[in-house]
């Protein structure tokens, strides 16, 4: 007897149904799984068997052929196993199901344990989107992964606890399989405001008065930004508060963030509220970065999608490592290909990275002396190319605080009020944009710079100055105009004037001295 069962793969951030057939019928005892399954689908057969035995249910003995369709893609992870089972017993004739409830209206998605548990699986968020999109209205998912799935609107959805709570439910006898209840994107971000302790604010950071400037014109317009400066200036500190000016994620930004995290296994549960921070140790490589492996994964770049990648110590990265980061930082997405299949993942971040000026740290300080010969200062920047540079919008110079700085009673503005001023700026840029996909200056096209970018005679004399004086790109020319653009917003200026343009070239004013 041949069963229909319906499941879901996963294509990057994209689910598809998979149509699990299943055919027992007379012959020599065999088990054949088909339809390009990996290993982890291939052991199904090994969890399916013994999670039906010590489910108290009979395992048919006969030939078995479970066709995984469509047959061209490829099938990876445990995520098949409920849906095998539920398969096998319905294909042996067993009644499976009451007269009121039909298969065909079922996707089952599951790892089974060798006791019949329902397992936790990875990337039920993006499947459960895709089958509202598909017409599926039923799915039957792990209990583990209830939060995940109760802010999808337009399916019914059932947690499960193991094997025999799925059969009963389709049975219609009593059961304890749950049905879980919708929730809402704005109760659990009040929910984990009201949890979150502010033990990263910018009112901790003593001094440094022209980083923090810096730190909110990059929240306002979605700039990258480095920072240059002697070991514990606070470049750190600095970094981990970028978050906390960053306006709230809104609903759209926060499913596209789970969806990534859920695929790749990081999701702890429920949807993702906070603008990510990620920071990948400098040894990280470039796989771990743009994503990929068997699996084609994402990676840290990924991750850091909607909010914050922050790479300390910036020299030490492999050089091979940084130029990865190159087309992503201008495109916004990463194309990762393997040999089984090719991924696009989004890769929208803001990037902050901290560096010393040399090997010792005390290259260009005020109050130490650099011990560093000019060798040993070039061997150490030699990794960070121009073209990286170039699409490094803020370089900033955070020299080491003073005593007095550190001893001052003076109560430093916090992140709340900082953050205030940046939601103004990025409304105004919500409204300059209108619905287009844009919703920053930094990720202006070169149409939009042309039409949101014009300077009057003195802008245009400051910037030409600059081009010339410092040998900039047209890129660096670009990223400048897109600077001020934002200076000009949180100054609530219409018009860019000479001042926010003056300012903007102050921030590239590095861009030759630190790199070879």
């Amino acid at each position: 007897m041949i069963q229909k069962i319906k499941s879901f793969g996963l294509d990057g951030i994209d689910g598809y149904i998979v149509d699990v057939e299943v055919d027992v019928g007379r012959g020599l005892p065999s088990f054949t799984l088909v339809g390009l399954p990996d290993t982890s689908v291939k052991e199904s057969k090994e969890r399916c068997i013994s999670a039906i035995k010590n489910s108290d249910y009979r395992f048919p003995v006969g030939k078995i052929v479970i066709n995984l369709a469509p047959a061209d893609m490829r099938k990876e992870g445990a995520i098949y196993d409920m849906a095998i089972a539920v398969g096998i017993l319905a294909a042996s004739e067993d009644e499976v199901t009451s007269s009121s409830v039909c298969l065909a209206d079922f996707a089952f998605i599951g790892e089974l344990g060798l006791d019949g548990e329902v397992r936790r699986v990875n990337g039920v968020l993006p499947i459960l989107l895709s089958a509202v999109k598909l017409g599926i209205k039923k799915v039957i998912v792990p209990l583990a992964n209830a939060e995940e799935a109760s802010f999808v609107e337009g399916v019914e959805v059932w947690g499960a606890e193991n094997l025999t709570q799925v059969i009963d439910f389709l049975r219609g006898e009593e059961t304890s399989l749950k049905k879980i209840e919708q929730n809402s994107f704005a109760s659990v971000a009040h929910e984990q405001n009201e949890l979150r302790i502010n033990d990263v604010d910018m009112k901790f950071i003593k001094g440094q008065y022209i980083a923090k400037r810096a730190l909110e014109i990059a929240a306002a317009g979605g700039h990258n930004i480095l920072l240059i400066g002697p070991p514990g200036s606070g470049k750190t500190m600095l970094a981990k508060c970028l978050p906390t000016i960053m306006p709230d994620l809104t609903v759209a930004e926060s499913f596209e963030t789970t969806i990534i995290h859920s695929i790749s296994g990081a999701l702890d549960n429920g949807l993702i509220v906070k603008r990510p921070f990620r920071s990948p140790h400098h040894t990280a490589s470039r796989i771990a970065l743009v994503g990929g492996g068997s699996r084609a994964m994402p990676g840290e770049i990924s991750l850091a999608h909607n909010g914050v990648l922050f790479l300390d110590e910036l020299p030490e990265y492999p050089r091979s490592s940084l130029e990865v980061l190159r087309q992503p930082l201008e495109d916004n997405c990463i194309t990762v290909g393997r040999a089984h299949a090719t991924v696009e993942y989004p890769a929208s971040f803001t990037l902050i990275a901290s560096m010393n000026p040399c090997p010792c740290g005390h290259f260009g300080s005020r109050t130490q002396k650099c011990s560093c010969g000019g060798a040993a200062r070039h061997n150490y920047l030699r990794k960070l190319s121009g073209p990286l540079m170039d699409r490094i919008d803020l370089h900033i110079e955070a020299d080491g605080v003073t005593y007095g700085d550190l001893s001052s009673t003076v109560n430093e503005e916090p992140s709340r009020d900082v953050k205030t001023r940046v939601e103004a700026a990025r409304a105004l840029q919500r409204t300059r944009f209108g619905n287009k996909s844009v919703h920053c200056n930094a990720k202006m096209t070169q149409a939009m710079v042309k039409k949101f970018c014009v300077l009057d005679a003195a802008g245009e004399q400051v910037l030409r100055s600059a081009f010339e004086k410092l040998q900039l790109s047209a890129r660096a020319y670009s990223r400048i105009l897109k600077v001020a653009r934002t200076i000009a917003d949180l100054d609530n200026s219409t018009d860019i004037k000479a001042e926010h343009v003056t300012e903007a070239v102050g921030y590239r004013s590095l861009d030759r001295k630190y790199t070879v």
